[in-house]
């Protein structure tokens, strides 16, 4: 029930759906990528019956762009979700280019290229000057602050963030970033997409992570100093789907990619320096070519299919990093719960979710509570990740928090939000505590 009410109260956003701003219609769109994501918000925008342009480098990764899109169609055709006919009607509105000839009448261009900002910087500039002025400028990056990627141009009211989950046609979460200089009218804009795409929207602040992915970052790596103290990864990814994720942490980490991984560890490490624990895991794989399901190998197997199988020469890797960790595991390790290991992966993301409704990047805990569910598969019978924190309660978590970083260090430390929270028995819905306004 109250996911089901915090997902109809997202599109209404607090001075800003409230100032009488009408969106404005989005005839034509363009979108710089042709991967995965490049590929799956092209899908979305055709399917909604907007012509879109997919721009890619040369014609070999524009034709697996496209080639992606027809698959993307196929798929959603063979399952019933739309007819033969609308999958032909839909592939016919892609439009394949090479350059920026025809962006001359675009209303919105989403920028989905690898995490990679000098490139992210210079396909701003170039589409600056390609669109026309009234162009939303838009960025699919799922990490990176927007006003880092966005230094080189001028038109700072029209830079927007419109981070898609994948897979983008598939997924309904649609996090809206904006910065301290973008327009009403773009984020308005940028809502009248979200629906035109039936897509659920979030309103955020920039910053890097923004919300759902700064939230989760530490879920990837509690697994990981879980492994590098002893604990199998196989039985950690076993307890968290019984948790109620679709999948565990290492499985997760194989379907995204290790280079991805590894890009995205890189800034959460220079973005918060004081609480990120960076095991060398994933790096010792990703050295001998193990880089995820993609490549057929990586925490688990894959013979020739998406089926995983446990991996026999993981435990190599697994020695290695754990001689490389320094930490001293307990004695007690081979005999810790299930429920210990649930705690030590999520406690940190709602110490996490803490910081973000402290600092105001999102408007309400349960707009966080809704993109956790829709945006990580938070399982939705939990609440959302704020929610299902206030239902552990503030006071033992700050406890169990406190206790983990006396033993393995600041990646634990209890945020001062969450530590106000416990001595004061107020709930985390309530941050941030000032009462300011928010965004």
């Amino acid at each position: 029930m109250h996911v089901f009410f915090a997902q109809r109260s997202s599109s209404r956003v607090p001075g800003i759906t409230d100032r009488g701003l009408i969106p404005h219609p989005i005839r034509k769109a363009a979108v710089v990528g042709g991967a995965l994501m490049g590929s799956g918000i092209a899908t979305a925008l055709a399917l909604s019956k907007i012509p879109v342009i997919l721009k890619e480098v040369d014609s070999k990764q524009l034709d697996a762009g496209i080639r992606k899109i027809h698959a993307n169609l196929k798929n959603r055709a063979s399952s019933g979700k739309i007819t033969e006919e609308e999958a032909r009607r839909s592939i016919a509105l892609v439009k394949g280019v090479l350059d920026y000839e025809d962006f001359y009448n675009v209303d919105i261009v989403i920028e989905a290229v690898t995490e990679n900002i000098p490139l992210k910087q210079k396909i701003f500039y170039e589409l600056e000057q390609a669109c026309p002025s009234h162009c939303i400028l838009a960025t699919n990056t799922s990490s990176i602050d927007l006003e880092v990627i966005g230094a080189n141009i001028k038109s700072q009211d029209r830079l927007i963030g419109a981070h898609f989950f994948s897979p983008a046609h598939v997924m309904r979460l649609l996090e809206i970033v904006r910065t301290n200089k973008t327009s009403l009218q773009t984020i308005v804009d940028l809502l009248g997409l979200s629906k035109s795409l039936k897509k659920v929207p979030v309103v955020v602040k920039s910053s890097p992570g923004f919300a759902v992915n700064r939230v989760f970052f530490p879920y990837g790596m509690g697994a990981h100093l879980l492994a590098d103290l002893g604990v199998d990864p196989y039985r950690i990814d076993a307890v968290i789907k019984s948790f109620g994720m679709p999948m565990g942490p290492f499985r997760m980490a194989d379907l995204g990619g290790f280079q991805t991984g590894i890009l995205v560890g890189k800034i959460w490490l220079q973005a918060y320096p004081d609480r990120v624990y960076a095991s060398q895991l994933m790096n010792l794989m990703y050295n001998d070519k193990r880089l995820g399901e993609s490549s057929g190998k990586g925490y688990y197997n894959y013979h020739g299919s998406r089926k995983e199988h446990p991996a026999p020469e993981l435990k190599q890797y697994l020695d290695r990093s754990r001689k490389l960790s320094g930490l001293s595991p307990p004695d007690k390790i081979a005999d810790i719960t299930d429920q210990e290991i649930t705690e030590m992966i999520f406690f940190p993301v709602i110490n996490e979710a803490c910081r973000v409704l402290e600092e105001k990047v999102v408007i309400s805990s349960s707009d966080l509570d809704i993109a956790s569910v829709l945006g990580m598969a938070f399982p939705a019978y939990r609440g959302g990740i704020a929610f299902w924190g206030d239902h552990i309660g503030a006071g033992y978590i700050f406890s169990k928090l406190l206790n983990w970083t006396n033993m393995y260090g600041n990646f634990f430390k209890p945020s001062e939000a969450l530590e106000k929270c416990a001595t004061q028995k107020i709930p985390l819905a309530q941050l941030p505590l000032q009462g300011a306004s928010r965004l």
